[in-house]
């Protein structure tokens, strides 16, 4: 029979044993070697695909709230996710342009944003902070955005996950709407991992400044001269994370090959712009405002994620005298110029990769495969018809819709229509057969797609909310 000392002895030698283990794994979890335990539980919840998820916005006074919604300000709320519900959470409307539209018809169907720990430091949804519900504002088939998030997570870009929601307000129903994972702490470690990089939502402040930090123009060395990126940080910004983000600014200005590979990520960012012009997006980096996208630093290397697609397939145009509006411009919108030249002109991050023969051909490269893949092989239709069908039903009982079911269905057609006519022109433009930039364009317009069987108005327009 063993001693007690020994016994004694062997506990002790144990405990220790398994103290220098705990402190390894815990070592060995900081350097990278062992990745921890991370709650990203809410993907295989809220974002589930083959679903329509259900969102009741639990408020005091919901009146008030809307009274007040175009300040953009935090109201508290509990909401009740598929059933289960989380108490003190922030509400409030989001938006640009679409606050003010929706205001001055006196409707009420605002795009939301939930953020779960606005209150309650630590509180989220299985992990998740940070909620969008995008009310399909100027989008009839309630698919744009949903199409070109899914374009890009098909091109391995880094993407916000999203599904179909239906809100209730007070267990009322208010309507269908898109979730979306906000860009903040909960993507960004589901993305990059727990040692991530800085995030960024650049934005402009008016139209008619210059927005030349917005633009990814280098300016000079002082971060006060990028206001409309480091103002709109999702996590806090040092000086010397600011520092990196100007010295990739720098970098990429001289448009010397070596400079541009130390501070991009060519890769990700021309599969982004692939996607980007397919999508014929121009309110955007690729149009006049310069803006809905996100900007991720690490390292000193700058990427580009997506954000915003309500006005994507030459849905933009609508109502702007400076712009056609006709399909045929953005069926066939040039790829090797895809902006006007005065705004190409001020967007470093697509025109000094595009100067580069061998970038030019990967940008090509990845046109052809989202032409291929995702739409010769019918990824695309039977993406949009399977979300058609799951939406529908919700579609046709949307209290608050903008638009009447058949002029829903008159979208889904009309989106599905412009992407495959979108899809042909581009591979006319790699193959050789349709010119691929603008002055080409203008010069030979009998070499273009014939895009008249459609409307763009079809997807959606201002006009609708009358």
């Amino acid at each position: 029979m063993l001693g007690s000392r020994f016994i004694d002895a062997v506990c002790i030698a144990a405990l220790a044993c398994a103290i220098l283990l705990t402190g390894g794994l815990y070592a060995a979890g900081g350097a990278g070697i062992i990745t921890p335990a991370r709650d990203d539980d809410y993907l295989d919840l809220l974002f589930q695909q083959n679903r329509v998820h259900s969102i009741d916005i639990q408020i005091d006074d919901w009146d008030a709230f809307l009274a007040t919604a175009t300040t953009e300000s935090y109201s508290r709320c509990d909401v009740a996710i598929d059933g289960e519900t989380f108490t003190g959470v922030g509400l409030r409307a989001k938006g640009n342009n679409s606050l003010g539209h929706i205001a001055e018809r006196g409707l009420s169907r605002y795009s939301l944003k939930i953020e779960f720990d606005h209150y309650e430091a630590g509180l989220t949804y299985h992990g998740l902070d940070k909620l969008s519900l995008d009310a399909a504002f100027q989008d009839n088939s309630y698919l744009k955005t949903y199409l070109a998030l899914d374009m890009m997570r098909f091109m391995g870009v880094p993407t916000p996950a999203t599904s179909f929601v239906q809100v209730s307000v007070n267990g009322e129903a208010w309507g269908l709407f898109l979730a979306i994972e906000e860009p903040e702490d909960a993507f960004a470690e589901r993305v990059w991992g727990e040692g991530h990089g800085m995030l960024y939502k650049p934005d402009y402040r008016s139209l008619d400044d210059e927005n030349a930090d917005v633009a990814l123009r280098y300016v000079n060395d002082d971060p006060a001269s990028y206001s409309g990126i480091f103002e709109s940080a999702r996590f806090d910004a040092t000086a010397v994370d600011e520092k990196r983000v100007v010295d990739a600014l720098k970098a990429l200005a001289t448009g010397e090959r070596d400079e541009i590979e130390r501070s991009v990520d060519v890769d990700e960012v021309l599969r982004y712009f692939a996607v980007q012009t397919f999508v014929a997006n121009l309110d955007s980096y690729l149009g006049s405002t310069g803006h809905n996208y996100f900007l991720y630093e690490e390292d000193g290397r700058l990427a580009m994620l997506p954000w915003d697609y309500n006005l994507a397939f030459g849905t933009y145009a609508l109502g702007r005298a400076e712009l056609p509006d006709d399909a045929s411009a953005y069926v066939n919108l040039p790829i090797d110029t895809p902006a006007a030249p005065e705004v190409l002109a001020e967007r470093p991050l697509f025109t000094n990769l595009m100067a580069h023969d061998d970038y030019r051909e990967r940008y090509h490269g990845y046109l052809d495969e989202l032409v291929q893949d995702y739409v010769e092989s019918g990824r695309l239709q039977t993406t949009v018809r399977q979300a058609e069908e799951l939406i529908a039903p919700y579609v046709a009982e949307d209290p608050t819709a903008f638009i009447s079911f058949e002029e829903f269905q008159f979208g889904v057609d009309t989106l599905e229509a412009f992407c495959l006519l979108r899809a042909q022109s581009i591979r006319g433009q790699l193959d050789g057969h349709i010119p691929s930039t603008l002055e080409g364009q203008t010069a030979a317009p009998d070499e273009l797609v014939d895009a008249s069987s459609i409307r763009i108005e079809d997807m959606g327009e201002l006009s609708d909310l009358e």
